[in-house]
């Protein structure tokens, strides 16, 4: 039986802008178990991004609750979810978001250090990392000097590098070719066999979303076919 690792319960959100409002999630219900890969697709302004960072404490509920490994992420303190943020979840963003003027290897390091870890430690995790997702080459390379799939791999090593128990990716192929695309799918599904972390991606890309362990789909903030569309 696969063991859960977080639920969402009942989540709704609802933008007020002046005298409009905008209900962008409707009672969504779902769960992740420890280890799985899930893909959540839909049309651009289906809700998905917004309850992936609801998910991710990135944004929080109008209602509902999120629950990870037993703690109700949305009743604990500010420190405490940032805490959660840092040493338990990863996070891979369509536009990488890695920090211009450091090197691949000082980006991927960067969050272990924020926990005040041992640099020579962290520096020598970083780089297996990198080599792992087949950068060990780039590590003295600021972004501006690798490609848009390097530097999409790169923030995959950075997600990594606390050993998170879940990664939530944005759109993680939406600024690459077809190729770097599905080379970056294919390092998710190995990492996360290898690893034993679950990912959640967000896309609306069927085809690749279909290699998942399963699917979701949302519509119009509306999460449908129940808990998901087995791959």
């Amino acid at each position: 039986m696969q063991e859960l690792l977080l639920e969402v319960k009942g989540v709704s959100k609802r933008y007020h802008e002046g005298s409009v409002d905008t209900q962008v999630l409707n009672s969504v219900d779902l769960q992740v178990f420890k280890g799985e890969q899930l893909a959540i697709v839909g049309t651009s302004g289906s809700g998905k991004s917004t309850l992936l960072h609801i998910m991710g404490t990135l944004d929080s509920p109008t209602s509902g609750s999120v629950n990870m490994l037993g703690e109700d992420l949305y009743a604990l303190t500010a420190r405490r979810q940032s805490a959660i943020r840092n040493q338990d979840l990863g996070f891979i963003y369509q536009f990488h978001h890695l920090l211009p003027e450091f090197t691949a290897l000082e980006n991927v390091s960067m969050p272990a250090l924020i926990q005040g870890r041992n640099k020579k430690e962290v520096e020598s995790e970083a780089k297996a990392l990198l080599e792992r997702v087949g950068l060990g080459h780039r590590l003295a390379h600021t972004p501006s000097e690798m490609s848009g799939g390097e530097r999409q791999r790169t923030a995959i090593a950075r997600a990594l590098i606390n050993k998170p128990k879940l990664v939530l990716a944005d759109e993680p192929t939406g600024n690459l070719d077809a190729s770097s695309g599905e080379a970056v799918y294919e390092l998710i599904q190995e990492l996360a066999t290898q690893l034993g972390t679950a990912f959640v991606v967000v896309t609306h890309d069927t085809k690749l979303a279909a290699r998942m362990d399963r699917q979701v789909q949302m519509k119009d903030g509306v999460l449908l076919n129940g808990e998901g569309i087995s791959s």
